[in-house]
């Protein structure tokens, strides 16, 4: 979390789910270092504590919660205690996801389940349960982590794609929804980014240099990539913009 100290979200309140690690922890960094109070959750506790620790060792402010987004009650004990300790939430980053790979003919009911309560319905409690919170904030921001594949056909993640596709869509949808209380709704649709989730691929030479070269800017993402996209959507700097999908992918869409 080093360099310049700034400020773009000074005051805010902002929870990132998903923040243990990868993304979702780049995210939950850099906001702390623009001067929100940042909560991080994750199903590993451990995870989001280490994160908290390098928000608070760099003079930031944070506070780590165990949350499973596909379970109403983790949901729930989230939106209670974030109003009790600071009574309104500005910004709302949904990164929490996994990824199930196979084709879907093999693809089980118990799968497909947990890819959907995960992807998709964890989205759409938080957004809901959330929205007292984002109300009483001051131009509130939510924030969908999609993917590019939301758009396209890739045979092993048939499902995965469904699941992010609909995320794209809720976010249009809750986007009109939410105009009216001031609310803002985006996404960010990531191209191949090196994190946990795709580090069993990119070991594979052949698997990562055909990705390398499907990209026009010559190289995969890293977490920190998706981070200033984030702040803009987070930050005053997008009051008009929402309903948006914003693709940071290297040029990998464009190019295909």
């Amino acid at each position: 979390m080093g360099g310049t100290s700034m400020t773009r979200l000074a005051g805010k309140v902002a929870v990132v789910t998903g923040s243990g690690i990868g993304i979702g922890a780049a995210i939950a960094e850099r906001f702390a270092r623009e001067g929100a109070f940042v909560y991080v959750t994750d199903l590993n506790g451990e995870t989001a504590e280490k994160t908290v620790a390098r928000i608070s060792a760099a003079g930031g402010k944070a506070a780590s919660m165990v949350v499973d987004v596909s379970k109403g009650q983790d949901v729930t004990a989230l939106v209670r205690r974030i109003e009790s300790e600071h009574g309104k939430a500005d910004v709302l980053v949904n990164n929490a996801g996994i990824l199930v790979r196979g084709e879907v003919r093999h693809l089980t009911d118990a799968e497909w389940t947990k890819l959907r309560e995960v992807n998709l319905d964890g989205v759409l409690r938080l957004s809901r349960d959330a929205l007292g919170l984002l109300r009483k904030g001051k131009n509130a921001s939510i924030i969908n982590i999609s993917s590019i594949m939301a758009n396209r056909g890739l045979r092993p993640l048939a499902a995965y794609t469904a699941t992010k596709g609909a995320v794209t869509a809720l976010t249009k949808g809750l986007a009109v929804e939410y105009a009216p209380f001031n609310v803002r709704v985006n996404a960010i649709s990531p191209g191949y980014i090196e994190t946990a989730i795709t580090d069993r691929m990119l070991k594979l030479p052949q698997a990562r240099k055909f990705l390398v070269d499907k990209t026009p800017m010559g190289r995969l993402g890293s977490p920190d990539d998706l981070t200033g996209a984030a702040v803009f959507f987070a930050s005053d700097d997008s009051l008009y913009c929402t309903g948006a999908d914003l693709l940071v992918d290297g040029g990998m869409a464009a190019g295909l």
